[in-house]
C-alpha cells in the first residue's frame, strides 16, 4: 500500500525517470529496456491524466482527514481528463470538501458540474447529486429552488433509504412553512414509512412526530 501511494503521488517524476531510462537504454542499443520503460512511462502517464489522485482522495475522505483529502484533490491538474465515472466522483468529492470548509459557493459549482458529467459505468447517480444540490440550496438559503431540486431528487431516484428519508423530512420542513401542512404531513409519513436507521434521522422523526399532529390540516 505504500508502495501503491508512493507511485500515486509521484508519479510525475517516476514518468521523467522512467523515460530517461528509455532513452539511455535506447543510446547503448538496448531495444527491449527502452521499449519497457517507454511503455511504463506511457502508461503511468495515462493513469497520472485519467485516475489522478483519486484514490488518495477517498481514502482520506474514508479516514475522516479532511485536510489530506483537499491537498491530493488540489494535485489533480486536469479533472476534464479524467475519466467520466471518476470524474463525476472527483466533483462530488470536491463538493463534499468544499461544504466541510463551508464553501457554499464552490460546492454548488462542483455538484452541478458531477450532474453533467454522466457515465454508464457507475449508473445514474443524478439523484444523489441533486440532492446534494438541495442541501446546499438550503444552506444558502435558497428554499424554493431547494424544494425543487429534492423534488426532482425524489423523482430521479435515490437508491439510500436513510438519504430518501432525510430528503423527506427536509420537504415535510418546507412544506409546513409554507403553511401547507397536508403536504409536509404526507411527506412525514413517507419518511417514516422507510424505517430509517441511522441515528440523526431516526431523533429528527421522533423529534417532528411530537409536533406535527398538532398541526391543522
Amino acid at each position: 500500500m505504500k508502495i501503491l501511494r508512493f507511485y500515486i503521488l509521484y508519479r510525475l517524476p517516476i514518468i521523467v525517470v522512467l523515460a530517461g531510462l528509455g532513452a539511455l537504454a535506447h543510446y547503448y542499443k538496448d531495444p527491449i529496456t527502452a521499449w519497457i520503460c517507454y511503455s511504463l512511462a506511457f502508461i503511468s502517464l495515462l493513469l497520472y491524466f485519467m485516475m489522478g489522485t483519486m484514490r488518495l482522495v477517498q481514502e482520506a475522505v474514508s479516514e475522516g482527514e479532511v485536510d489530506k483529502a483537499m491537498e491530493y484533490i488540489k494535485m489533480i491538474k486536469f479533472p476534464r481528463l479524467l475519466l467520466k465515472p471518476i470524474r463525476s466522483g472527483y466533483y462530488m468529492l470536491q463538493s463534499n470538501l468544499s461544504l466541510a470548509s463551508d464553501d457554499l459557493t464552490g460546492a454548488e459549482k462542483s455538484i452541478r458540474k458531477s450532474l453533467q458529467t454522466k457515465s454508464k459505468i457507475v449508473g445514474d447517480v443524478t439523484g444523489t447529486n441533486l440532492m446534494q444540490l438541495g442541501f446546499i440550496q438550503l444552506k444558502q438559503g435558497k428554499t424554493k429552488e431547494a424544494r425543487q431540486t429534492l423534488m426532482d431528487a425524489v423523482k430521479a431516484g435515490i437508491p439510500d433509504k436513510d438519504s430518501k428519508a432525510a430528503v423527506y423530512l427536509q420537504l415535510c420542513s418546507i412544506e409546513i412553512q409554507r403553511k401547507q401542512n397536508k403536504i409536509g404531513k404526507e411527506y412525514f409519513r413517507k419518511a417514516k414509512a422507510l424505517k430509517p436507521k441511522a441515528e440523526e434521522i431516526v431523533k429528527q422523526l421522533n423529534m417532528m412526530e411530537k409536533n406535527i399532529h398538532r398541526l391543522p390540516g
